[in-house]
């Protein structure tokens, strides 16, 4: 983008006047603000784009499904994804933060993302059965590496490239342009008749160009060299501050909330894998339905999650856990009874569902933020996601399971974890107060 058209592009969306836009980054960044804002919002709208295409919880399950994967190696996708997006950076955090210029940590980490996805579209090509689903799990846990890295870095990339007045105007402007193309995808799947395998493959691909292409135009930063202390190590945080299980009552129940509640991110693929064992044709085919329930809900219900949980982030995590028990229960009772097979029935409670999954976004957030004081914060978060981490890597037995038992026994095991959660979110203090 020429240094006109991003001007163009950095008044239109901000509005912002000189005296206000350069007083919190370095003078180089300064001098290049309105092409370093382009260049965020062009390189993590591509990131997000990508990410829709690679969507574990919907894509690459029904990916898997459709070619007779196993359900142990489908009820891996998300606990993989999740999992290795969270494990690493307690890992990885301190040496990505002692580097002068981050944006080079950002730009290796989407490349390889954009490798990996390039490498998923190869195999969905080319393999069937349980060699894809080895082959897309061993992929998709090099991308969520890989991603773990950028979610380190971009944050500081932010805070030195982009004045604080407008950098939720820049991960914003990105996040609407992510889902808007999300969502044009999801509506050529549903119009889309028996060529729907082939366009999931060349999606694949072209997230892999999405990632490259956002990769390289991120190097483009204007990054001075900048401070590299503070780059402790989370898991030795986390491993040293144990102890607050034991001592913070609020702590250990915040955390037990949030690893129930990880049912909600982790019950999707089961419901997809629901749909193809019920052997009716257009139900296992309604992908676009199933892709556009989950993209709309995230963009009716944030906002409304968002205001909620400012206000009581404890009833937001308890509304979140019963509607999320309430979805997953009407799924099993619907596929007892067979209503699985009318087209619009799982699209409509995988869209409950993900509404509930984003107040649990919300609310843990929020909660842990609000509850902790400016010196716990650290801990709290470094030992919250090292627990969930763990976690979630557990979470592949319900793929065993899965197998053993059928989705419908793992989908409600997620619903009674759900309304386990709520019960337990009750117990959480106001934070708000």
């Amino acid at each position: 983008m020429s240094q006109s058209a991003s001007k163009i592009a950095y008044d239109l969306l901000t509005a912002e006047d000189d005296g206000r836009v350069c007083k919190d980054i370095p003078e180089k960044a300064c001098n290049a603000k309105e092409e370093n804002f382009a260049i965020h919002v062009a390189s993590l709208s591509m990131s997000k784009m990508a990410d829709g295409l690679v969507d574990p919880k919907l894509i690459l399950s029904w990916l898997l499904t459709s070619a007779g994967a196993p359900n142990a190696l489908i009820g891996m996708l998300v606990p993989v994804r999740e999992a290795g997006a969270l494990l690493p950076q307690l890992f990885t955090a301190g040496f990505i933060r002692s580097l002068a210029q981050r944006k080079y940590a950002w730009a290796l980490g989407a490349f390889v993302q954009g490798a990996s996805a390039a490498g998923m579209a190869v195999a969905a090509f080319t393999l069937t059965g349980a060699t894809l689903g080895i082959a897309i799990l061993a992929l998709l846990a090099v991308l969520a590496l890989a991603r773990s890295i950028c979610s380190v870095a971009y944050k500081d990339v932010l805070g030195k490239t982009v004045a604080k007045s407008v950098r939720g105007t820049a991960t914003g402007t990105a996040s609407s342009i992510g889902a808007g193309f999300v969502i044009a995808f999801a509506l050529l799947l549903a119009v889309t008749g028996d060529n729907k395998m082939l366009i999931v493959q060349v999606g694949l691909a072209i997230a892999g160009l999405l990632w490259i292409f956002g990769s390289l135009n991120f190097l483009r930063l204007a990054e001075e060299k900048g401070a590299t202390e503070g780059g402790g190590n989370p898991l030795t945080l986390a491993i040293q501050n144990a102890g607050s299980l034991a001592r913070d009552k609020q702590l250990f129940l915040f955390i037990l909330t949030r690893a129930l509640l990880t049912a909600t991110a982790l019950a999707p693929p089961f419901l997809v894998a629901l749909s193809g064992r019920v052997g009716n044709t257009d139900v296992f085919q309604g992908l676009g339905l199933l892709l556009l329930a989950s993209a709309g809900a995230g963009l009716m219900s944030s906002y409304i999650w968002g205001r909620l949980a400012d206000r009581s982030s404890r009833k937001t995590l308890a509304l979140a856990g019963l509607m999320g028990g309430v979805a997953l229960s009407v799924s099993v009772v619907a596929a007892w009874l067979g209503w699985v097979t009318t087209w619009f029935i799982l699209p409509l409670l995988l869209f409950a569902l993900m509404i509930a999954y984003q107040g649990v976004r919300l609310g843990r957030s929020t909660h842990l933020v609000d509850m902790a004081s400016k010196d716990q914060r650290a801990i709290y978060t470094a030992l919250s996601n090292t627990i969930i981490g763990v976690v979630l890597l557990a979470g592949s037995i319900f793929g065993v399971i899965g197998d053993l038992f059928g989705p419908q026994t793992v989908i409600g095991l997620f619903a009674l974890m759900c309304f386990a959660a709520a019960i337990s979110a009750l117990r959480l203090e106001e934070v708000q107060d």
